[in-house]
Parts: structure tokens; sequence; C-alpha cells
């Protein structure tokens, strides 16, 4: 096993890429286009008017600068529009177990990454489950073109497969060290993400997204290992400045090593079952050398770039890349270990608590069930959906 440990630029021999195959009929309609949103209210315009194209009603779950009631004016505003918008405060938990992979170990690990999405996220599973959805889309508030043909695709993918993704090749959906790579001239691919994201919300194996770096790959990292993880299609995502964030690189890498270990873990045991290769990635040994391996290419990129006429640009990926060699120096192989088991844990605890969840009629019993009290239903026109019963008149609760 251990030749077979090293760095991959890609793994798209783990997806099953159909993003140019017609688009069947589906047998149901999205219930929802769920959208983590923390970007001021402009921001979500695109989506808006996707959602008023399908006839879909939206979930918005606003923190940081998304205002609840600008967002619902610019619903309001929207003909044809209909949207609940939910305000995620502060410090917000999801009611019940606390998971062990947010734990203070783990959290240093990631250098004090401070993130809600994998919350909101889950808060949308969560939410789809007790209004008794059957598909939901997730759609983050920095993506553009996202064509209503690959969003019937991947809808009508989710009648036989759990989970549908798309991949955002522009502006590329990246880690601050592969787009170093990419920088120094070395191959680099992209990968499928939760950015947009199809999921069947009544699978019996559905996931949870943990606080983590990647934590769309470890959702559907079972999928990814079984090669059974559909691409709908592509977008296009916000372009930002990878390196204008000197931490951003430290807070990505213990996320960044474990998922690019799992998923190079995948492509070397190809003919083996998601559970004998987790008893693989349970030894330490196999992070050990992984480890070896990410620190080598972390020196690689950075002798390569270091041969490149002096560009502003490349004098911060080098610095970068030396914030996340640090960082991923003081990662022991044993902590990985602990990490993933968990993880395991608990995506057993998440699927028992989805078992004992049952449906709870509307969005305001729904809401209070999960301790969410500032939120707003608006929108113009009909009812779009009768498992999400949306109202014309804006309502506060």
């Amino acid at each position: 096993m251990s030749r077979q440990i090293g760095h991959r630029p890609s793994h798209a021999n783990l997806l099953r890429d159909v993003s140019t195959s017609a688009v069947p009929l589906s047998r149901s309609r999205l219930d929802a286009i769920v959208v983590p949103a923390a970007r001021p209210s402009s921001a979500l315009q695109n989506i808006i008017d996707l959602s008023v194209t399908l006839s879909v009603p939206l979930v918005i779950l606003c923190s940081r600068q998304t205002n609840v009631a600008q967002v619902a004016e610019r619903v309001d505003k929207t003909l044809g529009a209909c949207a609940l918008v939910v305000e995620v405060p502060i410090g917000y938990e999801l009611p019940g177990r606390r998971h062990l992979t947010s734990s203070a170990a783990f959290q240093e690990a990631s250098a004090g990454r401070s993130s809600d999405l994998s919350l909101k996220r889950n808060l949308g599973l969560l939410l789809g489950r007790l209004l008794g959805w059957n598909k939901l889309l997730f759609v983050d508030d920095d993506i553009s073109q996202l064509r209503p043909v690959d969003v019937r695709r991947l809808t009508s993918l989710l009648d036989r497969h759990p989970i549908a993704s798309m991949a955002t090749r522009e502006f590329p959906d990246n880690s601050v060290v592969c787009h170093a790579r990419r920088l120094a001239g070395f191959e680099q691919d992209i990968f499928v993400g939760g950015a947009v994201l199809g999921v069947q919300l009544k699978h019996p194996e559905l996931s949870f997204f943990p606080d983590i770096y990647n934590e769309d790959w470890f959702f559907f990292a079972r999928r990814a290992a079984e090669r059974s993880l559909p691409k709908a299609g592509e977008v296009r995502q916000l372009e930002y400045l990878p390196y204008d964030d000197r931490e951003r690189a430290a807070r990505e890498e213990f996320g960044d090593l474990l998922a690019e270990g799992l998923y190079a873990l995948f492509e070397s045991t190809r003919a083996w079952g998601f559970d004998d290769q987790m008893a693989l990635a349970a030894k330490p040994s196999y992070w050990s050398a992984f480890r070896d391996v990410r620190l080598a290419m972390i020196h690689e990129t950075l002798d390569k770039l270091a041969r490149e006429r002096f560009d502003p640009e490349v004098a911060s990926a080098e610095e970068a890349l030396r914030r996340a060699e640090k960082q991923a120096s003081g990662i022991g192989a044993d902590l990985c270990v602990g990490y993933l088991e968990a993880w395991l844990e608990d995506t057993h605890g998440w699927q028992e608590a989805l078992k004992d969840l049952r449906p709870v009629g509307n969005e305001r019993n729904a809401l209070s069930d999960l301790s969410l009290t500032n939120w707003i239903s608006c929108g113009y026109g009909e009812r779009l959906s009768e498992s999400l019963p949306l109202r014309q008149l804006a309502q506060r609760s």
C-alpha cells in the first residue's frame, strides 16, 4: 500500500460524469432550493430568479452579512418568487447531541477555523425532514451560471441516487494549496462540492456535514468510495483572492489533508468496500505516510514557485504554503485516526436521530422544533409545493 500513497491532482475517477447526458423526466420535483447565505441580499438575486424559472420555493438561511428583512424585501419585489427566510443567530447550535468532530482538539488542528456553513447545511437537512420533503438542492450564495437544464438533470438523478452534485470550474473551487499548485504550473483538477448539491432526503444512509474544511467531501464520502457520485454539470462561483488571507491555508490544512488522504485511499483500493477502506484509514501508519507525502508536495510547490519571476501573487502564495506546511507538520497520525473515528460515530448518531424525526406539518412547527424564532415567509403568488406551505403575505414569528 505504501507504494501507492501519493498526492492526486484529480479525483475524477471517483465520479460518474453525466453532465452531457440527455435529461430524463423525473418522477418528482425539487421541494426547495436551500441557500446557506452570508453575503448581502444583492448576492441572492440570481438564485431568486432561478427559483422563479424552476417554480421551486427558496429557503434562505441567513447569518453574518445577510439580513432577513432585506432578503424578504428582495423576494417580494421579484414576481413569482416565494421564500422562507430564516435568521441563524450567532452561537446557534442544532438541538440534540453535540458532534464529537466539533471538539476543541479538532478545532485547534483547524487553526481556530470559524464557519457556520456546515451548521446551515445540516439545518437544511433537518428542516427538510421535518417538513416531509423528498428532494432539496443546496446552492451557495456565490454561485452563478446555474442552468435550469442542469438543475433538471440533477433532480432526475435523485430518483436513483441519494446525492448528485456539480463542479465549480470557474473560479476553481480548490483549497489554497491546490490554487498554489496551479499557479506553479502543476496539473490540478477540481471535484464536485457542496456549492450545488442535490440530496434525496428519504435515503436511510444520509450523512451530515462535519465542521471542518472539505465538509462536503465527508458528506458524500461513501458515494465517492463506491464511484456512484454523479456530476450533473458545472457552474461558476464568485472569484476571490486565495492568498489574501494569510491564515486561510492554515485553517484549511487539517480538512484538506484528511479529505485528500481519504480520497487517495479510495482510488488506490478500488475493489474494496467502504468499511474495509475505513479500516485501513484507521491505521496511524497510513496517515504518517500520507502526511509525509503532503509535506513533500508542498515543498515541491514552493521550489517551483521560487524559480518564478518575482510577482506579488507568487510571494503571497509562498507565504500561504509555508503557513500550510507549519500547520501540517503539527498534525499527528493519531489525531487523523481520532478524527475519522469521531466522524464515523457522529455519522451513526446522526442517522439514528433522523430515524426518529417525524414530519411536523408546517414551517412554524418545524422552526419551533429547531429553536429558530426570527423568520419570514414571503413572496408572490400561489403555493408552490404542498410540502412547503409558504404564504403569500409576509409573516413574522
